[in-house]
């Protein structure tokens, strides 16, 4: 599996009390490996399939080290060094409740051309991921609409398309008709969104109608589990309805929720592409797949979150 997108620096602040203007509150400044793309790359490689990430970094010691730790976790990087322009560097300022707010620097990481992609890394690969910020800012946006090109040109046989719609804010930057249309344009076989980021893209509360763009659409609901939407298509000569349910999940107390979402993604793509290698996939082999995305996030949750060595 492919994902493209970010690696980036997040600088993580997480504070122990409430913030208060003028003074300061006791917490922790933690320096990490982020990037929604690097973290789903990571985790998909955590869980046993081979992983590649396609990124953009600056020539600098933190896109240095970055490479090297994604390597050490078995990721092969394809890394677009950029001159002129520095690793990306993410703000997380991270509440007492473990709820996150995010000021995004992501200087080199938007950077990716077309052309530099090379289009022997998309041989063989069974599935594209891609987040909505590699899609959403240009010249970036374009290498990714390329990358699926490549992906469906050189891949293996029937290789899939995953989208995470990953933020309201970056997805309505310019306008839900254009966000709405991008995704279409690509026909993603399978869609992840939270609630609210299906509701940007939609301009209604009605995530079934992600069904209108994918196969396969899968609601991350936090504590709360997943909901999980799909088409169902036996060549018979009326449709049937689309299958709908719920898959709840163990709550994990955690201070904080940063690439839990992506880990989740890892662990329903690991699930949902092993269930297709075995014929049709149905409410049971979406459940399990929803399932191994729990136990992923819960996994990452749990985890230690180690800072990043310098370059």
């Amino acid at each position: 599996m492919l994902v493209l997108g970010d690696l980036v620096l997040d600088v993580v602040l997480r504070a122990a009390a409430p913030i208060e203007t003028g003074t300061d509150v006791p917490g922790r400044v933690e320096i990490r490996q982020g990037g929604s793309a690097a973290n789903v790359a990571r985790w998909l490689a955590r869980l046993g399939t081979r992983s590649s990430l396609v990124c953009a970094i600056g020539r600098d010691g933190a896109g240095r080290s970055l490479v090297a730790q994604l390597r050490r976790d078995a990721v092969n990087v394809h890394a677009v060094r950029i001159a002129g322009h520095r690793t990306g560097r993410i703000g997380v300022l991270v509440a007492p409740s473990g709820e996150r707010s995010f000021v995004a620097d992501r200087r080199a990481a938007t950077r990716m051309e077309p052309g530099d992609l090379k289009p022997e890394w998309f041989d063989g690969i069974d599935l594209i991921h891609l987040p909505a910020y590699s899609l959403l800012v240009e010249p970036l946006g374009s290498a990714g609409v390329k990358a699926v090109e490549l992906t469906r040109a050189r891949g293996a046989r029937g290789a899939r398309l995953s989208v995470d719609l990953a933020s309201v804010g970056p997805l309505l930057t310019h306008g839900r008709r254009e966000a709405r249309e991008l995704v279409a344009g690509l026909k993603p076989d399978l869609i992840f969104a939270t609630e609210s980021e299906a509701e940007a893209l939609l301009g209604r509360h009605a995530p079934e109608g992600l069904l209108d763009h994918a196969a396969v659409a899968v609601i991350k609901r936090g504590a709360r589990g997943a909901r999980v939407f799909a088409r169902v298509d036996r060549g018979q000569a009326e449709p049937e309805p689309p299958l709908q349910f719920d898959v709840a999940t163990t709550p994990v107390v955690a201070d904080d929720l940063t690439g839990a979402g992506d880990a989740f993604d890892a662990g329903f793509i690991s699930g949902w592409l092993g269930a297709l290698r075995g014929g049709h996939v149905g409410a049971n082999a979406l459940h399990r797949a929803t399932m191994a995305g729990h136990r992923a996030a819960a996994r990452h949750l749990k985890g230690p979150r180690t800072e990043l060595p310098p370059g």
